[in-house]
Formats: structure tokens, sequence, C-alpha cells
């Protein structure tokens, strides 16, 4: 199968779940979106009010930001992958639950899989404490790790993996604002010391 084939099939599944509770209360699941072949794959949290209604990852008022952080790193959403550890908004954006979070990353892990990217971005705790656990590495919150690094084996895969906040966090406040922007600014001189921009 190809790589866009086993997404689609992810995708299927995902709006079909209802593995966790979130299920009752979702317009629309959101499997996350982007290019098969990404080298570069964004891990969120969980979708918000929009990205509930719209079905898609990142359409609110933190998607974009995110899109003009994108640009900073020299990237444009049609070159990655984007997605979350949660498929299902948690109601009133509350804080991903350990059962949601188990019920729901085997879908995260398939994508991984299927895209194999050379990449990954963590935004926000939830998902770097996730890809950090399934890269053996010591996660004691973002701000100690985020603007670094890491070389990582995650599902068998070699990626680097460079966690930084959540750009919900960009938005409330102006310090983690520029926090972000230089997160990615250092991104886009990784990308390009990896053949990668």
């Amino acid at each position: 199968m190809s790589r866009a084939s086993v997404l689609e099939a992810v995708a299927s599944e995902i709006k079909a779940c209802t593995k966790c509770s979130l299920w009752r209360n979702r317009k629309n699941a959101v499997p996350g979106e982007g290019n098969p072949n990404a080298k570069v794959m964004f891990i969120g949290e969980a979708p918000g009010y929009w990205e509930d209604i719209k079905g898609r990852p990142f359409v609110g008022a933190a998607g974009k930001f995110l899109d003009s952080l994108l640009a900073e790193a020299g990237l444009l959403r049609g070159q990655v992958f984007i997605g979350n550890v949660l498929k299902c908004r948690p109601p009133g954006n509350r804080e991903p639950a350990p059962a949601e979070i188990e019920a729901c990353t085997p879908f995260l892990d398939r994508q991984i899989r299927a895209i194999q990217p050379r990449l990954i971005v963590t935004l926000g705790n939830y998902s770097t404490a996730y890809i950090f656990a399934k890269a053996g590495l010591p996660f004691n919150g973002i701000t100690e790790v985020r603007g670094k690094f890491y070389q990582a084996n995650v599902l068998g895969l070699t990626v680097v993996v460079f966690p930084t906040l959540h750009p919900a966090a960009g938005l409330y406040s102006a310090k983690y604002k520029q926090m972000l922007i230089e997160d990615f600014r250092m991104l886009r001189a990784k990308l390009h010391e990896l053949g990668l921009a």
C-alpha cells in the first residue's frame, strides 16, 4: 500500500472511532492532514473548537499563527504533515486524559510509520511527552527541552525530534510568541543543515 492509501485507511478508522468517550460530543474527528511523503511532521495536542467544526487540524487562531511560524521555517502547509495526539476535541478544550491518549495514539503511531518523517516537531507538553516516551528520552516539561534537537529512534525510525511550545501559548504571551519565532528560525537552519529545505 502507498503511504497515501495507508493514511486514508487510518483517517477512515479515526472518523468511525468509538474507543473512548470523546466521539459522543465530536462534530468531526480530526485525523490530520498534509503531504504523505512529508520529511517534517508536526504533532499537536488535540483539536479545538474550529478544528472540531471543520475536521482539519490547526484552523483556528493558533493555526493562523502556526502558518506564520511555518513561513519562518521556510515551510508551507502542503509540504508537511500536521496531526495531533488526540483526534477528537476534549470538551471545553480540557487537557487530554491518560485513557484518551492510550486509546488514540495507536492511530498517530501508524501515521508516523506510514509517513516516515526525518524530523518530528512536537508542539507543547502532550505531544512532546508522548514522543519522548517512545524515544526513551527523559521529559521534565516543555520549557526545559524546547528549542533543542534530539537524535532519536521512534517506532524503529531514526528521526530528529524538535520540541517547541504549542502555538496557542504564543497567543497569550508575548514572551512565548518570541520563543516560538526563535525556535522556528532554528528549525529553518536545521532543515538546511539536514538537506531537507
